[in-house]
């Protein structure tokens, strides 16, 4: 009777690991599940992030090229600038050259006694108001 009860309890520990790996394999089972449904969201955001990315890279080729165009444009317009600046200081130098002329005329008319000193004549009767008339 004991060889009975030995193979009994050996049979009955054999079907107690039996449920417990049908148990644990069941536990599998659910966390397979949710890695299967954790990866097609991993794989829907990725794909996101793929389109995403290649909206940025379009964006900043855009960026890239008006940047060009803009160092294009303001790179012309400096140039215009400094040939506007040189041509303004050149009619400066010059309007001051005038300047001075004027001032040496200006002071040699003083010295001889050529200022404009004396006031012009009056009107002759044509601008006199005859009596009677108003205006």
């Amino acid at each position: 009777m004991t060889g009975s009860l030995i193979g009994f309890l050996i049979e009955g520990f054999v079907a107690l690991l039996l449920l417990v790996t049908i148990g644990y394999c069941t536990l599998l089972n659910r966390r397979l599940k949710r890695l299967r449904a954790d990866e097609e969201s991993l794989r829907a955001t990725i794909s996101e992030l793929v389109h995403a990315t290649s909206i940025a890279e379009r964006a900043i080729q855009g960026f890239q090229a008006t940047a060009k165009e803009c160092g294009g444009d303001l790179s012309d317009k400096l140039e215009r600038a400094e040939h506007y600046t040189r041509s303004l200081e050149s009619q400066i130098s010059e309007g001051e050259k005038v300047l001075a002329r004027l001032a040496r005329i200006s002071g040699v008319a003083r010295t001889h006694g050529l200022s404009d000193r004396h006031e012009p004549s009056k009107p002759a009767a044509s601008a006199q108001r005859a009596p009677g008339r108003a205006a």
